[in-house]
């Protein structure tokens, strides 16, 4: 059995466009949605990060202001900008590109953003909303995994998803989003973390599996259910004398071994990545349209 290959490039250029469609629309009501995203030092991963949303924005349609400040900025500093693009109309999404500087709370910062502007989902405000079911920002990562499942044509409703992972960026909210009712939920979820005992019994049980434990590919063949859909989120460097850059990059599920089983999965790049921004666009467009 051959699985299919679920193309997170081509399903995110499509909600690309539908975000560009929705932003023409609000500009046509003299709203401009607009995206600011606030860099903290010179991180070269976070700088790359924060490129391909200005760019992403840029094709979509939605302003995007960059913000950078050195890695030596105080808190109070950092916080009073928040409290700036908090009280600026014209702003209708705040990111703050993670990780900060140690010195930085990341906790604190977060709370700071207006959770009404809070494109990454992250505020503690959204994540209880999430939790009960009500509309909120949700964040990018996680809301994206069952857009590439449902637009891949394979039902969710009813299935036995397993999470292995549990942070509070992609395990834990995903297990919030798979639990609602709705096409693109209603399943039954099991969380799987560092505690559980025999993770492999569980993983196998599974008619989607979710790989979010940032171990360069953990998940072996053994692990997981014929015909399962196979999620992975890791992205992980390995050494690779023979690439041009030293390294190659490598997902949370060994691919090699998984694909041939499974039903259908995500490669690692070009899967669950892209669509973590196609996302970002749709919640700062869905922000946009919530404050008018």
């Amino acid at each position: 059995m051959t699985a299919k290959i679920i193309d997170g490039k081509k399903i995110a250029a499509e909600i690309r466009a539908e975000a560009k469609l929705e932003a023409d629309e609000l500009i046509s009501q003299n709203i401009q949605p607009c995206l600011v995203v606030v860099l903290v030092g010179e991180d070269p991963a976070s700088k790359a990060y924060v490129g391909s949303k200005v760019k992403a924005c840029e094709e979509t349609g939605i302003k995007s202001i960059k913000v950078t400040h050195p890695a030596g900025i105080s808190e109070a500093e950092l916080m009073s900008e928040i409290d700036r693009l908090n009280a600026d109309n014209s702003v209708h999404g705040i990111l703050v590109q993670l990780p900060l500087p140690k010195h930085m709370d990341e906790d604190a910062v977060t709370e700071r953003i207006d959770p009404s502007k809070d494109v990454d989902g992250f505020h503690p405000v959204n994540v209880g909303k999430l939790s009960i079911g009500l509309d909120c920002l949700t964040p990018c990562t996680p809301t994206g995994i069952p857009e590439m499942i449902v637009r891949s044509g394979i039902e969710m409703s009813g299935k036995h998803a397993v999470v292995i992972g549990r942070s509070n960026i992609v395990g834990k909210p995903m297990m919030s989003l798979l639990v609602q009712k709705g096409e693109k939920a209603n399943c039954t979820v099991t969380c799987c973390h560092s505690g559980t005992k025999d993770l492999a019994y569980f993983t196998r049980q599974a008619d989607i599996l979710i790989a979010a434990i940032g171990v360069p590919e953990f998940v072996k063949a053994d692990m997981v259910k014929e015909g399962a859909t196979v999620i992975d989120v890791g992205i992980n460097r390995v050494d690779d004398a023979t690439k041009p850059r030293g390294y190659k990059l490598v997902g949370d599920v060994d691919y090699a071994s998984v694909e041939p089983i499974a039903g259908a999965i995500t490669p690692v790049p070009g899967g669950v990545g892209p669509m973590t921004v196609a996302m970002l666009m749709k919640n700062t467009i869905k922000a946009a349209r919530m404050r008018g």
